[in-house]
């Protein structure tokens, strides 16, 4: 490899019995040590940067044989067109190569139409400022994961390409430890004949509730999601009961862990088996706890919490870099707190 001013040449030989499509043997082929994933190979081969034994290479088909040199221009990272902004974060560890958050609630990830501001992406471009090196290209932060904007709690984001790549590969294979803490309507229990005719919910030892469907944008409605059994993306919650609230039960605090990690996974899948999270506007956890079981404080409590009732409390996974285990805990906050307070005392 050599340096360039604005760019970095990355040479290397295409080696023996390549795959028979340029992108497939680039990808194959390129050294580690350039950190350049499939999608940003395309992008390079289709900008003109990929040259084949000499000549400029823009056709990501094009046969090639083994033994060819390839060179590619990689341009240095430019800067993000999203502006940083001064906006506090509560950073729980960060080093070189990534930074773990405990995001607000009403706090969203990334920018968009409808948010191109005040989002955890333009607070980490300023918090991060010149210690990110580029991801894809550009000097960003990596987001490999996403929690919604009124759900609160813990987020992994890469400040490098061999991070981001390394930690998307983890959660990919599924190895990454993701626990929530929730606070949903009724009690989940594997003595509830009712949950036993539910398709899709089965019970492990320990009353563990799992829930296993499919999961797809909804057909009429594009902000939420629906539960399928064929078609769509494979999803599996896990679901434990924490502690029951009421007398009788009428709601319960529970811990859920993410087996996959789909849009909204846990927030439709206990809509599915009529345990909505206390709270959510979207799929329907905004039904009325009786006060009889509950009590006049806790109906109340429950009745004005104004977010879904959903925290990321764990997060573990292994260091891209360094191999080290990691692992996060982040406690409820103050307003699922109180529900939980007003559940328990009524």
């Amino acid at each position: 490899m050599s340096d360039a001013m604005s760019e970095t040449l990355v040479s290397f030989v295409i080696a023996e019995n390549p795959p028979k499509r340029l992108d497939k043997a680039l990808s194959r082929d390129v050294p580690e040590a350039a950190v350049l994933s499939r999608t940003r190979l395309a992008r390079l081969i289709a900008s003109g940067a990929v040259r084949l034994d000499g000549a400029v290479a823009t056709d990501p088909k094009a046969r090639v044989h083994g033994g060819e040199v390839v060179e590619i221009a990689v341009p240095r990272a430019e800067e993000s067109h999203i502006g940083p902004e001064d906006i506090p974060l509560d950073v729980v560890f960060e080093d070189d190569d990534l930074i773990v958050i405990n995001k607000p609630t009403g706090m969203v990830v990334h920018p968009a139409p409808g948010t191109p501001n005040g989002t955890l992406v333009n607070a980490l471009l300023h918090h991060c400022g010149d210690t990110l090196s580029g991801v894809g290209g550009m000097k960003r932060p990596g987001i490999v994961h996403r929690i919604d904007k009124e759900t609160s709690g813990l987020l992994v984001v890469a400040k490098t390409d061999v991070a981001h790549q390394g930690l998307a590969a983890q959660f990919e294979a599924h190895s990454v430890e993701r626990y929530y803490r929730a606070v949903c309507n009724g009690v989940p229990d594997a003595n509830d004949p009712r949950l036993r005719g539910v398709r899709g919910v089965s019970f492990e030892p320990g009353n563990i509730m799992r829930i296993t469907t499919q999961l797809a944008r909804h057909k009429t409605d594009r902000q939420r999601q629906a539960v399928l059994f064929e078609g769509g993306r494979h999803a599996v919650t896990r679901v434990r009961i924490v502690e029951p609230f009421g007398n009788p039960a009428a709601a319960a605090l529970v811990e859920c862990w993410l087996e996959t990690g789909r849009t909204h996974q846990i927030r439709v899948h206990m809509a599915h088996t009529g345990h909505g999270l206390i709270g959510d506007p979207v799929y329907g956890g905004r039904r009325k706890l009786a006060e009889k079981a509950i009590g006049p404080a806790g109906a109340e409590a429950a009745r004005g919490f104004a977010r879904q009732a959903l925290h990321a409390a764990v997060l573990g996974f292994g260091h891209p870099v360094s191999g080290e285990t990691l692992r996060f805990e982040a406690p409820i906050p103050d307003d699922m707190a109180a529900l939980i307070v007003a559940l328990r005392d009524g």
